[in-house]
């Protein structure tokens, strides 16, 4: 196996062929993936400097969010420096001499199996959750059972010899799966050559309308809001919620300035996360 250089790698979660390791390919061509157990890991592998870039999956627009970013980054020096949208094509993969008719089980990770329920219902497979869709369809192929299918990316089937028995297994053809790229080093992007996005860790004072008041300032600067999200730190109930929030611009011009200097007034801690341009898939 050929050493990986740490200053050219991106890491992922996952093994060979899942559908971060092809969405690390298809944004980096000229980088090597670095698989690794956990979403911790990744962060891990970046913060050590095992990777240079790690990338993490933070939404599906089928089956919402993914991973809790929310609770991993903070607690890091690292820095969003990038967005990357995936479509996801689920195929249905299984060893040679398998047919529709001889696939009795299907298995991939829980996400893949809900963004393909319906298909997997209409065609009367009981369906098995799994670590990671490459996974499975590594072991389906160590199986060479024809009863047995996996659902995973065009890419699995390829490295691990599977037949496709059925392309587009999900449900929606507009199955995007965003990803954020994480450094050591933050980006620097420049407004003028497109969309900036700024993302912040937020968590209020505990105030009569503090939420509702710390946000008027990106209403009143015409600050454009593309997500907010609220969560308990590390699920403990007695936490006061954060608040992830994701602007369009860049914290260097005014109007940006001037509803973050609004927001932190109501604020007990607001955090930038990342400055990153966005995707340009973003806004088709």
């Amino acid at each position: 196996m050929t050493a990986l250089d740490p200053q050219n790698t991106i890491a992922f979660m996952g093994v060979e062929g899942a559908n971060a390791d092809l969405a690390c390919r298809q944004y980096a061509p000229y980088m090597q993936t670095l698989g690794v157990p956990s979403f911790e890991d990744v962060f891990e592998a970046v913060k050590s400097g095992r990777a240079s870039l790690g990338m993490i999956p933070i939404e599906n627009s089928q089956a919402g969010r993914v991973a809790e970013i929310h609770n991993l980054l903070p607690r890091t020096n690292l820095h969003i420096v990038a967005e990357y949208f995936q479509k996801i094509e689920h195929c249905l993969l299984a060893p040679k001499g398998a047919t529709l008719e001889t696939v009795k089980d299907v298995y991939s990770h829980p996400q893949g199996l809900m963004q393909c329920r319906e298909h997997i219902r209409e065609m009367g497979y009981t369906a098995h959750t799994y670590s990671n869709t490459a996974a499975a369809a590594a072991d389906v192929a160590a199986w060479k059972d024809v009863s047995k299918a996996a659902i995973a990316s065009p890419l699995a089937g390829e490295l691990y010899g599977l037949t496709v028995l059925k392309e587009h297994m999900q449900d929606a053809d507009n199955n995007i799966t965003v990803f954020i790229v994480i450094s050591r080093e933050p980006a620097d992007p420049n407004p003028d050559k497109g969309t900036v996005l700024t993302t912040i860790l937020f968590s209020v004072r505990n105030l009569p309308a503090a939420l509702y008041k710390s946000l008027g300032g990106f209403a009143t600067n015409n600050v454009n809001i593309v997500k907010l999200e609220s969560y308990i730190p590390g699920g403990q109930k007695r936490e006061a919620a954060q608040f992830f929030l994701t602007l369009e611009g860049h914290p260097n011009q005014k109007p940006v300035q001037q509803a973050l200097e609004e927001l932190s007034f109501f604020c007990k801690k607001v955090t930038v996360l990342g400055v990153y341009m966005a995707d340009k898939n973003r806004f088709v």
